[in-house]
């Protein structure tokens, strides 16, 4: 069974509605795997030694994050 991995909903993600513009999900994964180039840009996932123990998830608050 192939591991689960954080799949960004660019339509739902708003980064501007985050403190300052900083992805509330990027600042909660614990080991760093969502990358936000700047403020107000949606963040990037990393395939790579996500632990599926989507504290990401739980942080947008626009549910535009979720395991897949």
């Amino acid at each position: 069974m192939p591991k689960k991995m954080a799949v960004v909903n660019y339509h739902k993600c708003r980064p501007e509605q985050c403190d300052s513009g900083v992805c509330a999900a990027v600042s909660a994964c614990p080991r760093k795997l969502l990358k936000q180039e700047a403020p107000h840009e949606a963040p990037m996932p990393s395939p790579y030694a996500c632990q599926n123990c989507a504290k990401c998830v739980l942080a947008c608050p626009l549910k535009a994050i979720e395991l897949m």
